[in-house]
Parts: C-alpha cells; structure tokens; sequence
C-alpha cells in the first residue's frame, strides 16, 4: 500500500500554506493539518478550497501555540498572550489534575473544532500539535468532541522503533517507550469506531525528512498502511526560525517534490 504524504502546521505562516499547495500540485502531498488559530489560517483555507483533491483536517493546538478563546477565557492553561505554553510536561500535569485546567480544555478543543466547521472544509482526519493526543485526557476529550463534529480519522504516531533501526537510526528507551504508550491512544481511536493508519513516520526525523532519508525509509515500510508527515515551507521566515530553529522547511519541500519526479 502506498503512504500518506502528509503536512503539519497549515496555516502557520504563508510560507507554510505556500508550502502545501505546491507540495500537492507539484509533489506528493495528500493531505494537510490546519492550525485554525493560526496567523495564516484564513489564507489556508482560501488554498485549499482551490484545491479540492487535498484532504484537510484538524490540527489540534494545546501546546506551544495560539488558542481560539484566549487567556480571558483560559486563565489557567494559556499565557497572558492567549498562547499555550511551550512546556509539554508542565501542560500534561495540568491537564491531569486540575479541574479547572480540564474544563478549559474541553472548551478550547470545542472552539477549535467549531472554528474548522466553520472554514467549510471537510473533515477528513484530526491530529495534535506536538502529538499532545498522546495524553490520555486531551484524547478522550479529542476524539468525544471530534465524533460531534463529525471526525472519522485521528493520527496515532506510532513510528516503529524496528523500521527506524533497520534505517540506521539509534534507538532509545524513550522511542520504545512512546511507541507502547502509542497502544493507548490506539486503543481509545478503536473503541470509538475512529480510523488511523497501521504506521506513523516523522517522529525520529521531525523537522529533517530529507530525500536520501525518505527514499531510504520507503525501502524498509512495514506491511500495513502508513502516513509520513512533514513540515514543508517554501522559506523559512521570522516566526519559522523562532519557533522551530533547527528545521529543514525547505529541504522537506523538496523531498515531497522530488519523490513526484519518479
């Protein structure tokens, strides 16, 4: 079976949105997550209504990022500024045990999903920034609100620590250990009748799927389906450079638009 070539962070910036289109007219990408309270969201959307074969979906912000509601709303999980904060583990553990964290987010993941509805584009799948449905809670709150909205499909990110070694790659108890905890939210998807791919790529290589890598990687894919996201930009602006200082936009670019060229 043939991967899924697929992008995060649609809406972030033009140059992400840029990105995408190109990506799918020119190159390989099939699909796209939104970030709806992103700067460059409304331009996402004008694109991909121009594209009608992308397959658009949401992508969740609960962390390191713009909220919908904003801090008046969100005292307890947002920053002055209406943004989540960039500590994951700090938000997890709010998340968990504060009630009051919990009823924010429940609100927020309904803005969000709400605000997707709202653009007009079809649903066809949901995931998280950051992979933040990995914790238990965002995802029963995920998929529960998700199922009102009509989401059929979520990302489990589980890269197989095994295709990731047979790729060269050193493996660690921390990849191992995020790829069981992945059987969680598998678990969960499934006893919600919710889709998602056998496989996940894009973790271990987060911000550098370069050609050589990728073209190695379609080598070694397991049996089963798969998806193989990316973060493309067509340059890396202001808000690309501060927020993800050491990715690869431009060379991820190119990988989807030279894997078209075979």
């Amino acid at each position: 079976m043939n991967p899924i070539f697929s992008a995060d962070d649609f809406g972030l910036t033009v140059s992400v949105n840029e990105a995408v289109e190109r990506a799918h007219m020119d190159g390989v990408l099939g699909q796209a997550s939104l970030m709806v309270a992103a700067p460059a969201a409304a331009d996402a959307v004008r694109r991909a209504k121009a594209l009608p074969a992308l397959k658009t979906g949401l992508h969740l912000v609960l962390v390191d990022g713009d909220s919908c509601l904003g801090h008046f709303h969100l005292p307890t999980i947002t920053g002055p500024d209406g943004r989540f904060s960039a500590d994951q583990a700090s938000l997890g553990v709010k998340y968990f045990f504060s009630p009051a964290a919990r009823r924010e987010l429940r609100a927020e993941i309904h803005a969000q999903f709400a605000a997707y509805a709202a653009t007009g584009l079809e649903m066809h799948h949901a995931d998280a920034h950051k992979h933040m449905h990995l914790h238990p809670t965002v995802a029963r709150l995920m998929i529960e609100i998700g199922r009102e909205y009509g989401c059929k499909r979520i990302r489990v990110p589980a890269e197989s620590p095994a295709i990731m070694a047979l790729c060269g790659e050193k493996i660690t108890a921390g990849d191992r250990a995020l790829y069981a905890w992945s059987r969680v939210l598998r678990a969960q998807a499934k006893q919600a009748g919710l889709a998602a791919t056998d496989h996940v790529f894009g973790l271990k290589w987060s911000g550098h799927m370069t050609e050589d890598k990728i073209r190695l990687l379609l080598r070694h894919l397991p049996e089963g389906s798969a998806e193989i996201y990316f973060h493309p930009a067509t340059y890396r602006d202001d808000a690309l450079v501060r927020l993800m200082p050491g990715y690869e936009h431009e060379a991820e670019l190119k990988t989807l638009l030279a894997l078209r060229r075979e």
